[in-house]
Formats: structure tokens, C-alpha cells, sequence
């Protein structure tokens, strides 16, 4: 499958941009998982903005929030998520994958903390993902928090 990779922060997101990565955001979260809760948290201004396209549309976003932000002294990646029509393609592998390395690139080689959903839970550990918290209902929906240890340095990068 042909994809466009756009990576931006948000002071550099087009109108047009802006508009289909919070469309996007809402036919999922809001729309198809039927959940009502505030999306416009003031934090999009502070992240950086992963966007994913197939040549007909935006099919697959994630947020990446500099440490701080969401957790004290942990980066993360927020609001992931693919389109309905392109779910079990592999999209989704590509998007976390290039979060993660796009935090790493951004933020420095620390922790990354997300709170995921939890029947997502075996995907994100096929990604060195741990459950580091318990199961908490965020917006009727069961969610755990976990998180991707640091990488540990090789002889290499010393």
C-alpha cells in the first residue's frame, strides 16, 4: 500500500491538516466507540503530530506528547489510531512503529507511557509495551497504562 508520511508540530499543520487529523480523531473516539468526552484537551499545541496517508485520505494518526506534558518525567503517544476501512492492513503496525521512533528522535531515548485501551493490550506489547498500572475506565472504555523502558545502550552508541 502507497503511504505519505506527514510529521509535524502543530504551529505547522495546515488548516486542511488540522481539520482531518480532529475529523478523524472524532469518527473514532467520538463516533464508532460512541464516547463523548472533551478531544480538545490544549494539549495538541504542545505535541508533535504523526499523519498517515493512502493516496485517496488521512487513514491512520498519532500524537506524541514531549515528557511533562502527559506524565512527569515520561514521554508518550497519544490519540493512536487507524481508520475503520484500513484496520488489520498492518497500518497500524507502521504508525506505532514510527511513533516510537519518532519520540525517540524528538524527546531522547527515555520512557514512553500511553494509556491504551485495554482489548488493544497484546498489540502494544508486541512492541515492548508493559502494563505499569492497573485498569481504569476512561470515558466507558477499560484502559491500562503501560510502558516502553528506556532503550538500554549498546557498545556502539557509547
Amino acid at each position: 500500500m502507497n503511504l505519505t508520511k506527514v510529521s509535524k508540530s502543530f504551529e505547522a499543520l495546515s488548516p486542511q491538516e488540522l481539520y482531518e487529523l480532529l475529523r478523524l480523531r472524532s469518527d473514532v473516539f467520538v463516533v464508532e466507540q460512541n464516547c463523548v468526552f472533551l478531544d480538545l484537551d490544549n494539549k495538541d499545541q504542545q505535541c508533535h503530530h504523526l499523519l498517515l496517508y493512502t493516496p485517496e485520505k488521512l487513514v491512520a494518526y498519532a500524537r506524541l506528547v514531549p515528557p511533562g506534558l502527559s506524565y512527569p518525567a515520561a514521554m508518550s503517544i497519544g490519540r493512536i489510531l487507524t481508520s475503520l476501512e484500513v484496520r488489520g492492513t498492518g497500518i497500524g503496525k507502521v504508525l506505532l512503529d514510527w511513533a516510537i521512533n519518532a519520540c525517540y528522535q524528538l524527546y531522547g531515548q527515555g520512557p514512553i507511557k500511553i494509556g491504551a485501551q485495554l482489548y488493544a493490550k497484546k498489540f502494544y506489547e508486541s512492541f515492548g509495551f508493559e502494563q505499569s498500572g492497573e485498569v481504569y475506565d476512561e470515558d466507558g472504555i477499560d484502559h491500562i497504562e503501560m510502558t516502553k523502558a528506556a532503550p538500554t545502550p549498546t557498545l556502539s552508541s557509547i
